[in-house]
């Protein structure tokens, strides 16, 4: 007994009490591009990034970086000779338009238009079906934790179930593989309307690292646009919350 209260009080309180609030430590978040100049005619962070997340406009001082491309991996900060590029620990980046994730030396944050519709509905209990279609388990993982003992998205009425016929809103991980493609319809499909779409992760956003290949087939986004975008690779479990609790329109 007395070793176990000594684990508790090393360990301290794990639960987050206001997820609005936390402060994590040792994340790699929000990317931030500075107004320091460009070298002349340099490309180096475009030319590194994995998956052509990083546009660079005709000044040579513009740098503009799609959040729902980008991997994180931070090639771009260290190929930048005039460190123009910096990832923060901000983790409010979840958008509700696919057009609005973009950071640039101009816009400094991602915000989110509340629906009224979907709070109006969903706003006191939202429950969720998560589709892998064919991820790596790394998004999968951080949406698990989600609704554990540290972030509780719970407490807010927000739960995974089992069934698509529980479900009011998708959501999906992974670049939408061809073989992922019937499974992913007939989740749709089991769901009772109303119900809209969430698509979390580089992967589900863009295609992320395998955007051009022929396994892919991601139609299925062409005719259910979805109403949350969470980028990351993987997305923190509070850009996942913060960006429901966003589109609810919760204080």
């Amino acid at each position: 007994m007395f070793r176990a209260l000594k684990v508790r009080l090393n360990q301290g309180r794990q639960f987050i009490p206001d997820v609005r609030k936390a402060q994590p430590k040792g994340f790699r978040g929000l990317p931030q591009i500075s107004d320091t100049p460009c070298e002349t005619g340099c490309t180096k962070c475009q030319a590194v990034c994995p998956t052509s997340a990083i546009a660079l406009a005709p000044l040579p001082s513009t740098v503009r970086l799609d959040l729902g491309r980008c991997v994180f991996c931070d090639d771009c900060t260290r190929a930048c000779p005039a460190n123009k590029i910096s990832f923060s620990e901000g983790y409010l980046m979840a958008s509700d338009s696919r057009e609005t994730l973009f950071i640039s030396e101009t816009i400094k944050k991602i915000e989110i238009k509340s629906s009224d519709a979907i709070r109006r509905i969903f706003g006191r209990s939202l429950k969720l079906r998560s589709v892998s279609t064919g991820g790596c388990n790394g998004c999968e993982l951080e949406l698990n934790a989600a609704g554990n003992v540290n972030f509780d998205m719970g407490r807010f009425g927000i739960d995974f179930v089992a069934s698509p016929r529980h479900a009011d809103a998708l959501v999906i991980s992974g670049p939408l593989t061809k073989n992922m493609s019937q499974a992913l319809e007939l989740a749709y499909e089991g769901m009772p309307d109303p119900k809209f779409v969430i698509s979390v992760g580089a992967c589900a956003i863009s295609g992320g690292l395998y955007e051009n290949s022929p396994a892919l087939d991601r139609t299925f986004l062409d005719r259910f646009k979805p109403s949350l975008y969470v980028p990351g690779c993987p997305p923190h479990p509070l850009t996942f919350v913060n960006g429901i609790l966003d589109l609810l329109g919760a204080p």
